[in-house]
């Protein structure tokens, strides 16, 4: 795992990735992949058992359905108004956060945080039995948003059971050991029992 200042436009990132946007995975070979959608379908491809996609047609366009809503709709409404506003312009000298979007992000993630519940009353995983690439997006998502100390869990008990099971996943784990230097994450950011 490296990171990759984007807004540098390394020469040697470019031509990894001429979109010069991350993810971006590089094999043993030398073959980059970017993105995140054609990294998670190589993974999963390349390494199906389990699957992280779905076994089925129905399952894997589920699967693909509730990815596209937290990759576009919930960073859109939620993770870009608060860890945009709080972090991301932080560290690019963009100035002070601007404060409706932060209050938008905070009225938004409630909407989200009931649509979990929701899906999790009705299955075991949010798009079905299985864990997926589903429950990687959102947790993903809220993990970053958690970080900040901004999701309202005491409120949403269904949601905060689902994700507990997921910080509980020896996988998931490691993400929780991150920190960004100089910006420490909330107190129980990596607890399991939070």
């Amino acid at each position: 795992m490296r990171a990759e200042n984007v807004l540098e436009r390394r020469p040697e990132f470019l031509a990894l990735n001429p979109e010069g946007n991350i993810p971006v995975l590089v094999e043993n070979d030398g073959m980059a992949i970017s993105g995140s959608d054609a990294i998670s379908e190589f993974l999963d491809e390349v390494h199906p058992d389990p699957p992280l996609i779905g076994r089925q047609a129905l399952a894997r366009a589920e699967v693909r359905r509730l990815v596209h809503w937290f990759d576009v709709k919930f960073n859109f409404e939620v993770t870009e108004n608060l860890v945009g506003q709080k972090m991301t312009k932080r560290f690019l000298g963009q100035g002070a956060p601007d404060s409706a979007a932060v209050r938008a992000g905070h009225a938004n993630i409630r909407h989200h945080l009931d649509y979990i519940g929701y899906l999790t009353e009705r299955r075991r995983w949010l798009a079905g039995d299985d864990f997926s690439l589903a429950d990687i997006t959102a947790a993903a998502h809220l993990s970053s948003v958690d970080y900040l100390g901004d999701v309202p869990w005491a409120e949403y008990e269904e949601a905060k059971d689902w994700y507990a099971r997921v910080k509980s996943r020896p996988s998931f784990r490691t993400l929780l050991e991150d920190n960004i230097p100089g910006a420490p994450p909330q107190k129980q950011y990596a607890n399991l029992d939070f």
